[in-house]
């Protein structure tokens, strides 16, 4: 029997096929987890005010990372239209998405209130309507509403990442189910200025495997399991664009963002 990673994106981020430094990953799906492999663990005042974890990766490496919500906003409203007797399919929201128009409307993802099963288009059309932004109204302007606002949610934490750590990312990686999501990716290599690596989508699975690999010595290194990633699972590279309108909408998004802490009343 071999003990390989123990949580799911400890395997994960075991595949991610990256090289060198200067990387993040982010694996994506319902939730979100972004952060970076470090030597040994960090822990500052920074780093818990800004909510960042030490896990514990593969081979005595920690992962630094700040475990965030993810498409699962997207699969609420998915599951609520279903309901309201509308079936549509992640490709077909994803399409819908593509030709909404831009920036209309921006939410935060982590608002305690897009954590919580229920009707999600009403609490994005909610949320929009009490920070004074013209909310919605199609689900495919919903669904971009939301992506868009994930690209730049994903911008504010690599940003905390960066300071935490002292170090700057220059590519990010992404694994997961929603390293599908072609449309996401787009917008947060746009929105945070790098470079995005997507894929693979079964990085949990690879990594397992990889593991089990090396222990057994049919793979040399973490390095080589890595580039054996690289060298067979076909990866798609997203680079930044627009960015002066990406720009101005995160300062738009921190600026709704903080409003809404304080008409909650949060600290």
């Amino acid at each position: 029997m071999i003990a390989s990673c123990s949580h799911d994106t400890g395997a994960a981020v075991a595949a991610v096929p990256a090289e060198g430094d200067s990387w993040a990953y982010l694996s994506s799906g319902t939730w979100s987890l972004l952060g970076v492999e470090l030597p040994e663990p960090l822990i500052t005042s920074r780093s818990r005010e800004y909510g960042f974890t030490n896990e514990v990766g593969y081979g005595g490496t920690i992962r630094f990372l700040k475990n965030i919500i993810g498409l699962w906003i997207v699969q609420e409203c998915r599951r609520t239209w279903a309901r309201d007797g509308t079936e549509f399919s992640y490709d077909a929201l994803v399409s819908m998405a593509g030709g909404a128009r831009p920036f209309t409307a921006l939410i935060d993802p982590a608002d305690a209130r897009f954590g919580k099963p229920g009707d999600m288009p009403a609490r994005v059309v909610e949320y929009c309507r009490e920070t004074g932004q013209k909310p919605p109204s199609t689900p495919g302007e919903i669904v971009r509403c939301v992506l868009e606002s994930l690209a730049l949610l994903y911008r504010h934490t690599l940003s905390m990442l960066e300071e935490a750590t002292e170090q700057e990312i220059a590519t990010l990686h992404i694994v997961g189910g929603g390293s599908r999501n072609t449309l996401l990716n787009q917008f947060t290599a746009s929105a945070t200025g790098r470079t995005v690596v997507a894929g693979p989508d079964e990085c949990t699975a690879l990594g397992n495997i990889l593991v089990q690999s090396i222990a057994l010595g049919h793979t040399g290194s973490h390095a080589a399991a890595r580039s054996i990633v690289r060298n067979s699972i076909p990866l798609t590279r997203f680079l930044p664009a627009d960015r002066a309108s990406w720009d101005r909408s995160y300062e738009r998004f921190l600026t709704i963002r903080e409003s809404a802490h304080v008409a909650a009343g949060a600290p």
